[in-house]
């Protein structure tokens, strides 16, 4: 449960099956406003799942799921105006950057603000290049996405997930493909952005020095539930 009052993700009794095999097993969960959560478990316990599964990405059987006053329901068919709301209130980035290769990182934070929501490409540009300068990287701004090293391409990945103004940020393992220390050094850079900006975190990760660098909690799952959950203290000894 969140400490803080103020939910903005709600996962309440989520069920998904593929075929006979049971991914999420009745999985309830609650994120505040502000909150960084660790999600980690075994390879195939339903992390990641549970993300796309808020995210609108992957349809499920039975539960619901509210981000912030949208809900989905188990079972039921998602409109295409529901679905427009919820991905304008969740921000997702995976494990791979998935930035357009022909567009430089300015362009790829700019491209859902302007195409997307409608704001005015001087404004996107301007916020675009305050999320690259908090991130590190406002100095490759016209950089193509194969001209980034790979940490650099993920900045530039949550940057673009935070340029719309959600109101959720899902991180999918972004950092997993990267050596030890660049990761731990760009989760305390998420973790001091996100907090000045209020915009709640739910991550996956297996690492331990990730959750301990991110989170003030760590959920812990097995077999489609949710076995534990504390502080990094309470759940990694």
């Amino acid at each position: 449960m969140s400490a803080n009052g103020d939910v903005v993700l709600r996962v309440d009794g989520l069920r998904l099956q593929r075929g006979e095999r049971v991914i999420l097993d009745g999985v309830s969960l609650e994120i505040g406003r502000g909150e960084l959560v660790a999600v980690m478990g075994p390879s195939g316990s339903g992390k990641t799942t549970i993300l796309r599964a808020a995210a609108g990405l992957e349809a499920f059987q039975s539960g619901r799921i509210d981000v912030d006053g949208v809900a989905l329901t188990g079972g039921a068919p998602t409109s295409t105006p529901v679905l427009r709301e919820l991905r304008r209130k969740v921000g997702m980035v995976f494990q791979f950057h998935c930035l357009f290769e022909h567009l430089s990182a300015i362009q790829n934070v700019c491209l859902a603000p302007v195409h997307a929501h409608g704001v005015a490409p001087a404004a996107a540009r301007a916020r675009g290049l305050e999320l690259l300068h908090a991130f590190g990287v406002e100095h490759r701004a016209a950089a193509l996405p194969r001209q980034l090293s790979g940490g650099e391409a993920q900045r530039v990945a949550i940057a673009r997930a935070l340029a719309r103004g959600p109101q959720v940020v899902l991180l999918d393992e972004p950092f997993s493909a990267l050596d030890r220390e660049l990761r731990v050094q760009l989760v305390e850079l998420v973790r001091g952005v996100v907090r000045d900006l209020g915009v709640p975190v739910v991550h996956v990760t297996h690492s331990e020095d990730e959750a301990r660098a991110l989170a003030d909690r760590v959920v812990k799952m097995a077999a489609g539930r949710i076995v534990a959950q504390g502080t990094p203290a309470e759940v990694l000894r």
